[in-house]
């Protein structure tokens, strides 16, 4: 992993860019959605989140390598 970072620090970093990448344009694929990622890449785009959680565990059963956003959202 490049400069020691974990696995949940790329998904971290992947999902921040994701969110203000939504935020920014209301027309971006992203807006509005639930975004899966598991290892670095984003793994499903979907509007429910029993349905993140399906695809989540489908791409990578182990948790801990799993992130997921709800694009546009303020987190702040």
């Amino acid at each position: 992993m490049p400069n020691g970072q974990t696995i949940l620090d790329i998904n971290r970093d992947l999902a921040k860019k994701i969110n203000g990448e939504a935020k920014q344009n209301p027309k971006s694929p992203y807006a509005g959605k639930f975004v899966g990622i598991a290892n670095g890449q984003v793994v499903a785009v979907v509007d429910d989140l029993d349905e993140m959680a399906r695809k989540l565990w489908q791409a990578e059963p182990d948790p801990s390598k799993t992130f997921f956003v709800e694009a546009s959202r303020d987190y702040d």
